[in-house]
């Protein structure tokens, strides 16, 4: 089992930065992939940001070029630096993570931007 603890999340005005982290506990030796989902009130969740084991990356055309997602294999951390951030971003960001079997969520830190 892996544990995720999401951190980072607030208020932030329109073209203003933020970066959220995740820290991954547990059976932290299997896991494959980590990355960022977000869902807005209404709206299905949607993945924003995946990181593999290897470092290749993978994002959402709505952030591509304003949000990096990086990740610390030594802390078993996973970071997402959000910028020029908009009025759409807002939502329940969550942490993901899986172990080639299981998918694991974090509990989910909320991002408002305001215009």
């Amino acid at each position: 089992q892996v544990q995720l603890v999401e951190s980072g999340g607030g208020l932030v005005q329109a073209g203003g930065s933020l970066r959220l982290s995740c820290a991954a506990s547990g059976s932290i030796f299997s896991i494959n992939n980590m990355g960022w989902y977000r869902q807005a009130p209404g709206k299905q969740r949607e993945s924003v940001a995946i990181i593999t084991s290897g470092g290749s990356t993978n994002y959402a055309d709505s952030v591509k070029g304003r949000f990096t997602i990086s990740r610390d294999n030594a802390r078993n951390t996973v970071y997402l630096l959000m910028s020029s951030l908009k009025p759409e971003d807002t939502a329940v960001y969550y942490c993901y993570a899986d172990d080639f079997l299981l998918n694991y969520w974090g509990q989910g830190t909320q991002v408002t931007v305001s215009s």
